[in-house]
């Protein structure tokens, strides 16, 4: 029987890229239940969702500029850790559970204040390395 390469080893569904996605998912819930007991309700959500959209920003954009972590790294970290410890459904059932324009602030906000700390993630990136041979456009 022929050996499965490494890129095979490291597929999509390959046991060890399972295995990093769970561990770093019971990290990131974790974390997650954490702030969840310092932060409650929808300020820890908010929290978290943002945190995490920086870290992912972050995490995204380095990817693009230096591959200074490599794929194993990358699945652990973003699909593990970060998907588990941003919660859309706490997210979408709080928002739902509020006073509607309470709802609509946080659906709002959230949002906003996601997409603008993947934005600053994204900034601390280049920062990092500012070489511009590597220039990531939105």
């Amino acid at each position: 029987m022929p050996r499965r390469s490494e890129t095979a080893l490291m597929g999509p569904r390959s046991p060890s890229t399972l295995a990093l996605v769970a561990v770093g998912g019971a990290v990131g819930a974790s974390a997650r239940y954490a702030v969840g007991g310092l932060v409650g309700g929808l300020a820890g959500t908010l929290a978290a969702n943002v945190s995490g959209s920086l870290l992912l920003g972050f995490l995204a954009y380095e990817a693009l500029r230096t591959d200074a972590l490599g794929a194993r790294a990358r699945t652990l970290l973003t699909t593990g850790v970060l998907s588990s410890y941003t919660t859309f459904s706490t997210f979408a059932v709080e928002a739902m559970r509020a006073e509607p324009l309470v709802g609509l602030g946080y659906v709002l906000g959230s949002y906003a204040l996601g997409i603008g700390a993947a934005l600053v993630g994204r900034a601390g990136a280049a920062w990092v390395d500012p070489r511009g041979d590597r220039e990531v456009t939105p």
